[in-house]
């Protein structure tokens, strides 16, 4: 059982940065590949980033590339998420997530298997 709890959502306007960070329960943390992803109002739940359990590879979703920094602390077992240029498209609550299986694609929820609560970003223009 993991136990992940995001903060550092808030309210900001567009152009402004803002770090989320995730802090997971997990004795075996450094062994998960995680991810950050995100649900806009009214949509589906979308992936983000994630980072492999080392922190040696990352992979994000072509909205946020260049933008968003996906980073982990396997000492401190935290994920955390360095968003810049915020836009308005960003607004929506953010997930962080452990993966626990590999059958289909980095980009699929039904992939990870523990989540947090969420913390909500809005993004004014």
């Amino acid at each position: 059982q993991v136990q992940l709890v995001e903060s550092g959502g808030g309210l900001v306007q567009a152009g402004d940065s803002l770090r989320l960070s995730c802090a997971a329960s997990a004795r075996t943390f450094s062994s998960y590949t995680m991810g950050w992803f995100r649900q806009p109002p009214g949509k589906e739940r979308e992936f983000v980033a994630c980072i492999s359990s080392s922190g040696g590879n990352t992979l994000y979703a072509d909205s946020v590339k260049g933008r968003f920094t996906i980073s982990r602390d396997n000492a401190k077992n935290t994920l955390g998420l360095q968003m810049n240029s915020l836009k308005p498209e960003d607004t929506a609550v953010y997930y962080c997530a452990v993966r626990g299986g590999y059958s289909g694609a980095y980009y699929d929820t039904a992939q990870y298997n523990y989540w947090g609560q969420g913390t909500q970003v809005t993004v004014s223009s």
